[in-house]
């Protein structure tokens, strides 16, 4: 449960819009123990997360026979810290998506985070899907696990956009959920097959999401392209049935992109609900890799 947690905006769970509602407003019995705090609502106290200063370093790997680009932030305190692989989406890992990474490692995690389009030569914002990269970010999470500066036996998929089909698949096609992954972590993800016909794009999700065992957490904003929010709701829903551990946040005011949206365009609402994501992010990564 996400206890003593700050709340920066007004959120609602996709498990609470997708319910019909049989009560009152007033009525109505919501499940907010994880997100409620007794020393906010009582007290007044908002809890501060611990930030660390890091240190970036740039190495790479090697994935049947591709030598593969790989950013790797921690803090730079000495000492071990849990492992997130984060994969980038269409938009690759440049400067913009760095910073997201950054914004991981200082809550307290090593993060690995693979260059795949870099890596083949490919341009950014890819329209096809290459099922051949999905190898390259099974072995990335390989490569996490290896290292000696890690607390965790497993690791944390963190992604975005099209970063969050990868991961679904390396969790569920690759054979890496509950013995390897303890959670999955995703902003707008596409959770279908960028390759399936138009029609399973708006009305479909992919059948590994299905598949997914490991507790889920996903960020949208309200502002979403419809056939993404329906795809992750629906989705996120089927797993709800099903018992599973997952859930959808979803942040009013803000669309697509609102975690790495740059200055110019940016706006409050992006940053409070980049705030909220990543720190909320942390807390349940940890809960789990723990």
């Amino acid at each position: 449960m996400l206890k003593n947690f700050p709340l920066f905006i007004f959120i609602l769970s996709a498990g609470f819009l997708l319910q019909p509602l049989s009560l009152s407003a007033h009525e109505e019995k919501l499940d907010n123990s994880w997100w409620w705090s007794d020393a906010w609502w009582n007290e007044g106290k908002i809890s501060t997360p611990k930030n660390y200063d890091l240190k970036v370093e740039w190495s790479s790997y090697d994935s049947n026979g591709i030598d593969v680009p790989v950013m790797i932030v921690r803090p730079k305190r000495k000492g071990k810290f849990p492992a997130v692989l984060f994969q980038h989406g269409r938009r690759g890992l440049d400067e913009l998506i760095q910073r997201h990474v950054k914004c991981i490692a200082a809550q307290g995690f090593v993060v690995l985070a693979p260059d795949i389009y870099k890596a083949h030569f490919m341009g950014t914002h890819p329209i096809e899907h290459d099922y051949e990269l999905e190898k390259d970010v099974n072995k990335g999470l390989t490569v996490l696990l290896a290292r000696k500066d890690i607390s965790s036996k497993k690791a944390c998929l963190y992604s975005h956009t099209r970063g969050g089909y990868y991961t679904l698949k390396v969790a569920t096609t690759f054979k890496r959920q509950i013995q390897d992954v303890a959670c999955y972590v995703s902003y707008y993800p596409h959770l279908q097959d960028p390759n399936a016909p138009e029609a399973l794009q708006v009305y479909g999700y992919a059948a590994e999401v299905d598949q997914m065992k490991i507790p889920m957490l996903v960020f949208i904003g309200d502002e979403e392209q419809y056939q993404r929010r329906r795809v992750i709701e629906s989705g996120i829903k089927s797993l709800r049935e099903k018992g599973r551990d997952a859930r959808v946040i979803i942040y009013p005011g803000v669309g697509r992109g609102f975690d790495f949206r740059p200055e110019n365009v940016r706006t409050f609402a992006d940053d409070l609900a980049s705030k909220d994501a990543v720190q909320r992010a942390a807390v349940f990564m940890k809960q789990h890799l723990n």
